[in-house]
């Protein structure tokens, strides 16, 4: 599957934090937060796997009790089951992949 850029199709997940999936397949999908200062995610976990890098800004990533301070270059891998959030420091941009695949996340209209 080939998904070209697009400005389209983002959605509210939390407030101040936008996303978008850019990408999936029969075990993975990738999804962009576009995410503003001051804006929280707040603690929770999932069965999924997810790994991550920062594009853009700064967050503190709290993974399983412990907090870090994530800027643009650094990324992460949160295991399954392993709570975690973030505080938004700076307007941010996050790119995540999720294993197995998140469905929840799958666009109603799929990327052709």
């Amino acid at each position: 599957m080939l998904s070209p850029h697009s400005d389209d199709a983002y959605r509210l997940a939390l407030p101040g934090i936008l996303m978008k999936t850019l990408c999936y397949g029969e075990r993975t999908l990738m999804t962009e937060f576009i995410m503003d200062a001051g804006s929280l995610l707040p603690l929770h976990s999932h069965p999924y796997e997810q790994t991550g890098y920062l594009v853009k800004g700064r967050i503190r990533l709290s993974i399983a009790g412990v907090d870090h301070d994530v800027r643009p270059g650094d990324s992460w891998c949160i295991g399954m089951n392993i709570e975690h959030g973030a505080t938004i420091i700076e307007d941010s941009v996050a790119v995540e992949v999720f294993s197995p695949r998140r469905d929840e996340y799958i666009p109603e209209c799929p990327i052709s």
